[in-house]
């Protein structure tokens, strides 16, 4: 997915439940039950992920990169050394 595309969905997925949360700090949806659990338990942690996720989401994908590339970094230079001794003459 390119950057561009990922930012727009980030984007739209942080807007839209910001919408309940308006109307629970300004409107009536703070008297409805079923609307005070969806809006506390749902749509305030996708709001505060979708956020955080923006913030700091290069950071965590470079960290995982370079954790990605550390593991494999040393499972290619064990396989490195056991192709360099198979090719080796014996005397």
């Amino acid at each position: 997915m390119k950057a561009s595309t990922e930012r727009i969905i980030l984007r739209w997925v942080h807007i839209v439940p910001s919408i309940p949360i308006i109307g629970y700090i300004y409107g009536p949806v703070s008297q409805i039950p079923e609307a005070v659990i969806a809006v506390r338990w749902v749509m305030f942690p996708i709001v505060i992920l979708s956020g955080l996720w923006m913030w700091k989401g290069q950071w965590v994908k470079k960290l995982i990169q370079k954790k990605d590339a550390d593991r494999h970094k040393g499972t290619g230079r064990q396989e490195t050394i056991r192709q360099n001794a198979l090719r080796r003459p014996s005397r």
